[in-house]
């Protein structure tokens, strides 16, 4: 077994917008690291939320990207939606779909007709993400959730990170219709959902499966549902602050600035686990706790910081109670946006 983080599983699960590349634009260094994965022989898939393309079209945009993938490796949660609706409904069952085409070509290959109207009489809403998605389709989705269609949503993601920042995602849409119905989905498919994360560890045979994605109420919430140790790269939606503030059931295993993170030694990563209240020191950062405060003091990576700042929010000691004991962690709290010690 290698000593480095990745070399202690059997496969590594992908998150893609914010993990391997924002929109269009490959993240710098995503494609080397997969590169380095695929020559150790580590097993990789690719699992996202984002619906707007088939597997074999995220395979392709990889490759273009320099990313080397099959579309056997790829899971969406267009193409696990398709294949829960075609579990519960009869052959040909009209779904209103709204969402790409990617979602509809989907919907028809598990046997089903995608509508686009009330009049079609769909017995079920499949909403995934569509940047052409408007008021039009989701007044038809409206109406018939309300006539009694079944309302399956891809994934709830808030935004989609970007080059230009976040943007919003099928979670933003998804809300509008939850706006006019004021209700839930009545089934979420993609993460926090386990199964896209099952379903890739099922096909490899993995029996030791690394999930690494980039938001903590999607992709580790999902690896933490799915019983999975997990990566946090910064690379994407859920940053420094985020982390500090997540409740045990969206708290990674480790934590990186980018994937180059999977080839360092897995306790250079490691976040503390639950009771796990006796870190004072990381790289050069020294952390000390006094009646409920902690000071953070030193200089060094800001992922050490971090890590040791984890330690003391998991147990109790409030964000606002973080204090700087150098001109250097005071620079890096400043540049995480905390808020001001009380």
């Amino acid at each position: 077994m290698s000593d480095h983080l990745a070399g202690g599983y059997d496969l590594v699960i992908f998150d893609l917008d914010g993990v391997v590349f924002l929109i269009d634009r490959p993240i710098p260094g995503a494609a080397e690291a997969i590169d380095r994965l695929r020559s150790g022989a580590t097993p990789i898939a690719f699992a996202t939320n984002n619906a707007s393309r088939r597997a074999v079209d995220v395979a392709a945009l990889l490759t273009g990207m320099g990313v080397s993938a099959e579309p056997a490796e790829v899971l969406t949660s267009a193409g696990a939606a398709a294949s829960l609706l075609a579990e519960r409904l009869p052959a040909g069952a009209p779904v209103l779909v709204v969402g790409a085409e990617a979602l509809r070509a989907e919907v028809r290959d598990a046997g089903l007709t995608p509508v686009d109207a009330l009049e079609d009489k769909p017995v079920a809403v499949v909403q995934g993400y569509g940047p052409e998605v408007g008021w039009k389709v989701l007044a038809e989705a409206a109406l018939a959730v309300r006539a009694g269609a079944t309302w399956f949503a891809t994934n709830t993601d808030r935004t989609l990170p970007s080059p230009r920042g976040p943007l919003p995602g099928n979670g933003s849409l998804v809300a509008v219709l939850r706006t006019a119905l004021d209700r839930d989905p009545d089934v979420v498919v993609g993460k926090p959902q386990p199964g896209l994360f099952r379903t890739a560890a099922a096909q490899s045979r993995a029996e030791r499966p690394l999930a690494v994605g980039d938001r903590l109420d999607t992709d580790i919430q999902g690896a933490v549902t799915a019983g999975m140790d997990s990566l946090l790269v910064l690379t994407g939606v859920s940053g420094p602050a985020d982390l500090l503030a997540a409740p045990e059931d969206r708290r990674p295993t480790y934590v990186a600035a980018d994937l180059s993170g999977l080839f360092r030694p897995a306790g250079e990563s490691r976040l503390p686990a639950p009771g796990d209240d006796a870190w004072d020191e990381a790289g050069g950062w020294r952390l000390t706790r006094d009646a409920g405060t902690a000071t953070l003091n030193g200089s060094g990576d800001p992922v050490d910081a971090l890590r040791l700042l984890c330690a003391a929010t998991w147990t109790g000691i409030p964000v606002t109670a973080i204090t700087a004991a150098s001109a250097e962690a005071a620079d890096l709290l400043r540049f995480w946006d905390l808020p001001e010690p009380h």
